[in-house]
C-alpha cells in the first residue's frame, strides 16, 4: 500500500508515524525544509520538499500508483483542492482535513461535487469525544465497544492499598473484569497476572457493561458527581465553538471565555445559546465566583498545551468534578498520569485512529490510540478462514504486547482465559503495542487486507 501525505505538522507527523507502523509505504511532502529534515530524522519515509499545489510534484511521483492521498496543510481550501486534483490524476482515494465551521456545514456537498472520498475535521471529532465524556454518568474516563456491550474504564490507583504493591492476580473484586493495560509514567504496559501495580498507575479495566459500571460506581464516588448541566469552556477557537454548539444542542448551559474581542463577538452569533465572556480566562478575577460555583465541568481548549494543563488542574482543585484539557504536543504524555487530570484529548490521535480504521478495512470496527501514542485498543470482526479460529488462545503463542481483552459472541460478552477459542464472526477487543502491529494483523486479518484490497477486488 502506498500513501502520499501532504503537510507534516503535528497531525501530519502523527499520521505518518502511524502509517509507517502499519507497514505502509509513505511519501511526505512539505515546503518547509526544516520540517522535512525532522521527518527524515524520525521516520523511514520518502520525503519531498516542495509545494504540492505545484501539481508537477504529483506527476513526478506518479500519483496514479498511490492508493491514498491525505492533505493536512494549514489551509482548508488547499486541502480540498489537493484531494480533488489527486483523485482526478489517478490516486485511488483522497482525504482532506477541513476545520473551518463554515465548510463543516457543507461537507457532503464538498465530497460529492469534488469527488473527495473522506473529509476529516479533527476539532469536531475531538469536540464529540469530549461531549461524550462530559455527559456520561460517572467521573472515570471510559469508552464503549460492540454497540455498548463492552465497556472500558480508566482508573488511577493513586495510593490505594487495595491496588498498590499487589499483582493483578491478587486484586479482589475483578473476577468478571480484566485489567487490559497499565499506563505508567507515560508508558503503556500490556500486563499479565504477575504485573505489580505502583503508585499512580492508571489501569484500564474492561468487561461487560454492567460489571464495569459497578466498578465505576465503586471507584469514582458517583454520589459526589453531579449530572453535568453547566460547562465552562476556556478558549473560543474551533474546538470551543464546536463543543459549545454540541452541548447547547443537548440543553447544557455553556459559558465560553475568549480573550480576543472580535472572536468573542463572533461566538455570540455562532453559538447564540451560550454565554460568551470576553476576558483572560487564566485570571480568576475573570471567572466570577458565582460562575465557578455553578460549574459542573471545565474544558481547557486554548491553543497552548501548558495553559490547558495548568487551568484544568487549577479548576480541579477548585472542586469542579470534571476538568479536562486538549493536548496537542506529545512531549506531555509522560507526565499526564501523574497530574490526576480527569481526561486529556489529543486531536491528532483521534484523527489518526480514523485513518487507520480506513486503511485496515471493514473488519476493523474501531481503533483508539492510547494517549502515549505507542499502543492502541482495536475492535475487530473475525472473518471465516482465519488460522487462529477454533484454537485455544494459550496455543496461539501471541507476543506479550498483544492481549485479547474481550470476546463478543451472539450478544454475550466473554472475558477470555487461555482455554477460550475464537470463532468466525466474533467481535474481539484487542490491546496492542505498536511494535506488535504487524503480528496482530497477521493473526486477526485476512491477507491481503484493508480497504484498498477490497477496492481492487471490485475491478
Amino acid at each position: 500500500m502506498k500513501v502520499i501525505l501532504v503537510g507534516a505538522g503535528k497531525m501530519g507527523l502523527r499520521l505518518a508515524r502511524s502509517l509507517v507502523e502499519e507497514g505502509v509505504e509513505v511519501t511526505v511532502i512539505d515546503e518547509n525544509p526544516d520540517v522535512i529534515q525532522q521527518v527524515n530524522n524520525s521516520l523511514d519515509v520518502l520525503t519531498v520538499t516542495g509545494n504540492a499545489l505545484d501539481f508537477s510534484i504529483f506527476k513526478e511521483l506518479k500519483i496514479e500508483t498511490y492508493d491514498l492521498m491525505i492533505a493536512t496543510v494549514s489551509s482548508d481550501e488547499s486541502n480540498v483542492l489537493l484531494a480533488s486534483i489527486s483523485k482526478r490524476m489517478g490516486c485511488k482515494m483522497s482525504v482532506a482535513r477541513v476545520r473551518d465551521p463554515q465548510y463543516h456545514k457543507q461537507i457532503r456537498f464538498i465530497k460529492e461535487e469534488l469527488e473527495i472520498d473522506y473529509v476529516i475535521n479533527p476539532d469536531h471529532a475531538t469536540a464529540m469525544a469530549i461531549e461524550k465524556y462530559l455527559l456520561k454518568r460517572y467521573s472515570l474516563m471510559s469508552d464503549e465497544f460492540a454497540g455498548g456491550k463492552v465497556k472500558l474504564v480508566e482508573f488511577n490507583v493513586s495510593q490505594e492499598s487495595d491496588f498498590v504493591g499487589k499483582s493483578l492476580m491478587e486484586l479482589k473484586g475483578l473476577d468478571t473484569l480484566l485489567v487490559s493495560a497499565v499506563s505508567r509514567r507515560g508508558e503503556t504496559i500490556i500486563p499479565n497476572g504477575r504485573t505489580i501495580l505502583e503508585e499512580n498507575d492508571v489501569i484500564l479495566v474492561i468487561g461487560a457493561r454492567k460489571d464495569v459500571d459497578e466498578f465505576d460506581r465503586t471507584h469514582s464516588n458517583v454520589n459526589a458527581v453531579k449530572p453535568v448541566k453547566n460547562v465552562l469552556i476556556l478558549g473560543g477557537g474551533k474546538l470551543g465553538h464546536y463543543l459549545g454548539q454540541l452541548l447547547t444542542e443537548d440543553n447544557i448551559n455553556v459559558t465560553i471565555i475568549e480573550n480576543n474581542l472580535e472572536r468573542a463577538k463572533d461566538l455570540k452569533d455562532l453559538v447564540p445559546k451560550a454565554m460568551v465572556i470576553h476576558g483572560d480566562g487564566t485570571n480568576f478575577d475573570t471567572i466570577r465566583e458565582e460562575t465557578l460555583h455553578n460549574t459542573d465541568a471545565f474544558v481547557a481548549a486554548t491553543g497552548i498545551d501548558e495553559t490547558n494543563i495548568l487551568m484544568a488542574l487549577s479548576m480541579k482543585q477548585e472542586g469542579i468534578s470534571k476538568s479536562v484539557a486538549k493536548i496537542s504536543r506529545p512531549n506531555f504524555n509522560g507526565i499526564l498520569d501523574r497530574l490526576h487530570l480527569d481526561a486529556a484529548f489529543n486531536p491528532s490521535f483521534i484523527t489518526a485512529s480514523v485513518i487507520l480504521k480506513l486503511v485496515r478495512g471493514k473488519d476493523a470496527l474501531s481503533i483508539n490510540l492510547m494517549i502515549d501514542g505507542d499502543a492502541e485498543i482495536t475492535e475487530i470482526k473475525l472473518s471465516h478462514g482465519l488460522p487462529i479460529l477454533d484454537t485455544p488462545l494459550k496455543e496461539l503463542h501471541m507476543p506479550k504486547g498483544i492481549l485479547i481483552s474481550a470476546i463478543v459472541r451472539d450478544g454475550e460478552v466473554i472475558i477470555p482465559n487461555g482455554n477460550a477459542e475464537l470463532k468466525a464472526n466474533d467481535r474481539i477487543i484487542v490491546f496492542c503495542h505498536h511494535k506488535n502491529i504487524q503480528s496482530m494483523k497477521s493473526y486477526f486479518y485476512k491477507k491481503p487486507g484493508g480497504f484498498f484490497h477490497e477496492l481492487r477486488s471490485r475491478f
